[in-house]
């Protein structure tokens, strides 16, 4: 199976411009000690709320949301009964595909990501509803001609049928150009205060052994939009340079690093080099030069009893104590159907 498990704490920020709102729904069958249906939502890729098939409701995971639900009780009933609705109907899905496919032994996996993005600049609205199943694409609604995209042979058939399902298309269309952009919008004032904020990082050096390449490590900034990059004599350059992905980090911050091979510079040409954050909004930047004697390291000559230090970026890894399932999308760029890869997130439900 396609599909990467990976401990993250999910609690991710995006663009105060473009906004969204995400449900994120997983149907397992043969998955052990996990639950056979888990759902989510975000706000600009921040935790909301939660249900699964232990729980058979739905739970606020932001104290703005909580407030929310408190001046509006039924926002809640609304998100329990989908919660217990979409319980069936993801079951149902999932083993008819087992059968369809014949694939009827072993783990599956059936995962939709569905809601919507908002430009408060622009008032742009774009809705978006996708499935994957065992971590490939499997079917996508278009809006613009409310009809299903399927990107592979499997899928035809299921798009046949619901191509046909007008009535359904109808709503999708309205909730997603109109009622959840409403939401949204309403998501976005109540946590105006916290998705507004800023948070400066820590940027360490860091190297695994002496011969491996060079990461510089920014972590605990926010929002996530930030470039980290390295450059020589004030110049950026990217020869060399492997560039990593922003994560979310436990506590609503974010981490990234920017990777430099120093195999092939010379000991008088280091100072040359130095590693730089930006933050959008943020008028200074972060600037590290790389020196040996500030990159942190876990190695540990042969036959030494030093304590190897425990780095930022190894810190992430670290099971939580208490860790609940929750299955997430890792969206793929490009496509004109908005495909999707997706990615299996453990994932601690964190509540402030």
């Amino acid at each position: 199976m396609k599909i990467l498990f990976v401990f993250l704490l999910l609690y991710h920020v995006a663009s105060p411009v473009k906004h969204s709102l995400k449900y994120f729904i997983t149907a397992t069958s043969g998955v052990p000690d996990f639950p056979e249906f888990v759902g989510a939502a975000t706000v600009n890729e921040v935790q909301v709320g939660y249900c699964d098939s232990n729980i058979k409701t739905a739970e606020p995971k932001q104290d703005w949301m909580r407030k929310l639900i408190k001046d509006d009780p039924q926002h809640l009933e609304w998100y329990s009964l989908k919660c217990l609705g979409n319980q069936q109907v993801f079951r149902t899905n999932i083993e008819d595909l087992k059968q369809r496919l014949n694939r009827t032994e072993g783990p599956h996996i059936l995962q939709r990501m569905n809601g919507c993005e908002w430009d408060d600049e622009t008032g742009e609205i774009k809705g978006f509803n996708q499935y994957g199943y065992d971590g490939e694409d499997f079917i996508a609604l278009d809006l613009h001609t409310l009809t299903w995209i399927a990107p592979i042979s499997q899928a035809v058939i299921t798009k046949l049928k619901w191509d046909t399902e007008k009535a359904r298309l109808e709503y999708n269309k309205n909730y997603y150009i109109y009622k959840c952009p409403d939401w949204l919008k309403k998501y976005v004032n109540y946590g105006r205060g916290f998705l507004r904020r800023t948070v400066h990082p820590s940027v360490s050096l860091l190297q695994k052994t002496p011969t491996s390449l060079v990461s510089c490590h920014a972590t605990g900034f926010y929002p996530d939009r930030a470039d980290l990059f390295w450059r020589i004599d004030g110049e950026e350059f990217h020869e060399g340079v492997d560039k990593g992905e922003i994560l979310p980090n436990h506590d609503g911050t974010f981490q990234m690093s920017v990777e430099m091979n120093v195999s092939s510079i010379s000991p008088e040409d280091w100072e040359r080099y130095d590693c730089v954050f930006q933050l959008s909004g943020v008028k200074d930047d972060i600037i590290t030069k790389l020196d040996k004697t500030t990159i942190r390291t876990n190695y540990v000559e042969p036959g030494g009893m030093n304590i190897p230090i425990i780095t930022a970026a190894v810190s992430l890894a670290l099971i939580p104590v208490a860790v609940t399932g929750y299955v997430a999308y890792k969206e793929k760029k490009a496509t004109h159907h908005q495909a999707c890869k997706y990615t299996f997130v453990l994932s601690e439900m964190i509540c402030h």
